[in-house]
């Protein structure tokens, strides 16, 4: 076999703590263990929420507080470096053979937090988990292609993987969002086991969930001895808790945020740039935008340089209408889309459109959204047509988004190209909320992964992104960055982009 390679607002202190920090846990913070952020016995880390729906199940891990429990709990065979390729980690080594259809897996030694050896039986069951429809994983897309069969344990510790089409990517795959190893028979993970540096030991959807660090963790056991994930909603609320010292991090800081803080010496900010797109879907399998002239006219209407400036304060990039820009097979030829009110009003009455009303779906999950979509309906204003912002709840926001509405505001971190294209936009994908299908997309993916030609592997992505930047319903108006609060003192949490194997980690964090 031949080895596979890849290139390489502004509330009261007083209101917060006494309002929405403690709603948001249920509990006082300030009768846990542990001062000063999380110093003794316990870390603490803030994060928005998504309810009552949550839970621990890793392969159903919609949103960034599901992966980072995740991240804490279990572990994946590969992560994702900043440039989205794969790195090991439950996976030691890798082969595939000359037809890319047959995959050899070597596991690292590693134990369950019961103290059982991780197997390659492990593997080969979670890999049938996430590909089982009735498991509504987020990643099964990815996994539709294994011939399960013909796939087989070589010993404890080696598995090989046979797909019914030539993969030589597929350990992109092993890292995406939702792909974590899980124990062989695993069905109920209201306490579960995994091969992470945190031991379970308490949650309440909605609510904390507390870990302990695992001793025979394969990485070495994180220095904290204890981790909180504690979900608090509002990023002012987030951001009080952090001053206060009743958390050691806070995740997903607005540009206002940080603003806030600069120069605060309780305070350090961690912001990855580019870290995060801001886009607007629009869906094509319904009035309007389902009239593809209506979809120009949004895209060439909005005012990208000004949602920089105003919804990001300038701490960002406009965007193209695509994600994972540095990121490996990114399609930077792509001519960048200014805004031409005259073309875009021109389109809305050449479609019959002027003052057409359409809800825009916005929700405090991420801060940016409702301050965008205003500037949006300013400027959409301007070419004819009439946008209002209507709030969903956050605890189902991206399942109101999939459900209902013809626009929605949405954002997110960068994909590995293969990984986005082969979940999301070929036609039997998942997750895709604008309804854009294009079976020449589903042709220019399989002759992506199945060549070793880097050049034709390229173009073959080019293509595709080209396609779907011109008519998808994608309008990635503004890439931002990331901004992540910690306590002055807190070391060891990397400045990480999401998605990325370092982001979201706290198995080297320690308290000051």
């Amino acid at each position: 076999m031949a080895r596979g390679r890849f290139p390489a607002p502004a509330v009261s202190r007083r209101a917060v703590l006494a309002g929405a920090v403690g709603a948001a846990v249920a509990m006082p913070l300030a009768a846990c263990a542990g001062g000063g952020g999380g110093g003794g016995e316990r870390l603490r880390v803030a994060i928005a929420g998504r309810g009552s729906k949550e839970k621990l199940d890793p392969h159903v891990a919609p949103q960034f507080v599901d992966q980072i429990r995740s991240r804490a709990c279990f572990d994946t065979l590969v992560g994702f470096s900043p440039q989205m390729t794969p790195v090991p980690r439950l996976a030691q080594s890798w082969d595939v053979d000359a037809t890319g259809t047959r995959w050899r897996i070597r596991l690292r030694p590693a134990r369950w937090h019961d103290g059982r050896p991780l197997t390659a039986a492990d593997v080969l069951y979670s890999f049938r988990r996430i590909a089982d429809p009735d498991t509504t994983a987020t990643a099964a897309q990815l996994y539709a292609g294994v011939d399960f069969t013909a796939s087989r344990t070589v010993s404890d510790t080696e598995l090989e993987v046979r797909l019914g089409a030539p993969n030589f990517l597929f350990p992109l795959s092993w890292g995406a969002t939702g792909t974590e190893i899980v124990p062989q028979g695993a069905t109920d993970f209201r306490a579960p086991v995994g091969t992470g540096p945190f031991r379970y030991v308490s949650f309440t959807p909605g609510g904390p969930a507390l870990y302990r660090s695992f001793d025979g963790y394969w990485d070495g056991a994180p220095p904290s001895p204890e981790l909180e994930i504690v979900p608090i909603a509002e990023e002012s609320a987030r951001l009080g808790a952090l001053l206060s010292g009743q958390v050691a991090c806070a995740h997903g800081m607005e540009a206002a945020g940080v603003r806030q803080v600069e120069g605060d010496p309780r305070v350090q900010v961690l912001a990855a740039p580019e870290a995060i797109h801001q886009y607007l879907c629009l869906k094509v399998d319904r009035p309007p935008f389902a009239d593809p002239r209506l979809r120009d006219a949004v895209r060439l209407g909005i005012d990208r340089d000004a949602l920089v400036r105003v919804a990001l304060l300038g701490k960002g990039r406009v965007g193209n209408d695509l994600r994972g820009r540095g990121t490996q097979y990114y399609a930077f030829g792509i001519a960048q889309v200014g805004r031409d009110v005259a073309r875009a009003r021109a389109l809305v009455d050449a479609a019959g459109a002027r003052g057409r009303e359409v809800d825009l779906l916005v929700s405090t999950l991420d801060p940016v959204f409702v301050p965008a979509a205003r500037l949006v309906a300013e400027q959409l204003a301007e070419v004819g047509l009439r946008i209002t912002p209507r709030s969903v709840p956050p605890s189902d926001y991206y399942g109101e988004v999939a459900r209902t509405g013809a626009a929605a505001s949405t954002s997110g971190g960068p994909l590995p190209v293969p990984d986005y294209v082969g979940r999301k936009l070929v036609t039997t994908g998942t997750g895709n909320f604008t309804g854009w299908k294009d079976p020449e997309v589903d042709r220019l993916y399989a002759q992506a992964v199945a060549t070793t030609d880097e050049a034709a592997r390229t173009r073959a992505f080019d293509a595709v992104q080209q396609r779907f930047h011109d008519s998808s319903g994608n309008v990635v108006w503004g890439v931002g960055d990331y901004a992540v609060g910690i306590a002055a003192g807190l070391q060891g949490v990397p400045n990480a982009i999401p998605n990325t194997l370092e982001w979201g980690r706290f198995d080297k964090a320690v308290p000051g």
